[in-house]
């Protein structure tokens, strides 16, 4: 049996009602801030990730269907899945440092260019449409991965698989061997 206080915020989420993120706030962010606080001891991004969980909480509100699961769940789910996105994107930040001196990115030549990979376009197309979209998004609209996951509405983690897949499929193309 659903809780009267849980159908009441299912309710005001499916009608967009803010007093539903006050509600979610009161009845769930102890137990959401102790479930990230598990993932990330430092308390101040910890608490930046149970800001962020609920702001997609509340982007998401309407897909939220109570037959899949329960609302805790769901909630549970979000604020975990932002956790380890925030572990990933720091440590991410944190081991990657520019070196200016062996770059290469002002030595590129006209002659340097693979003129066979400048028809990059009409090789994605023979790609399944699943691999297309998110390389489309990365390559050509700029998005981060993030940004395409919240896009298209794909798992992050789904996100970088397809990445993968995508890139090996068109070496395949470029690099037979």
């Amino acid at each position: 049996m659903i809780a009267p206080i849980e159908q009441e915020i299912v309710g005001l989420l499916k009608h967009g009602d803010k007093k539903a993120i006050t509600l979610l706030y009161e009845n769930y962010a102890d137990t959401l801030l102790g479930v990230i606080s598990k993932l990330i001891p430092d308390e101040d991004l910890a608490q930046d990730v149970l800001q962020e969980s609920f702001i997609k909480v509340w982007k998401k509100s309407k897909s939220y269907d109570p037959s899949k699961a329960k609302l805790f769940t769901w909630l549970y789910r979000i604020s975990y899945n932002t956790a380890i996105d925030k572990i990933r994107s720091t440590s991410n930040k944190d081991s990657k440092e520019v070196q200016i001196e062996i770059s290469n990115v002002y030595n590129i030549t006209a002659k340097g260019l693979n003129q066979d990979v400048m028809d990059i376009k009409k090789h994605l197309k023979s790609l399944d449409s699943k691999y297309q979209i998110v390389l489309h998004a990365l390559f050509f609209e700029g998005m981060t991965q993030q940004e395409a996951s919240e896009e298209l509405d794909i798992p992050l983690g789904t996100i970088k698989s397809r990445l993968k897949i995508g890139l090996r499929e068109l070496k395949k193309i470029y690099d037979p061997e």
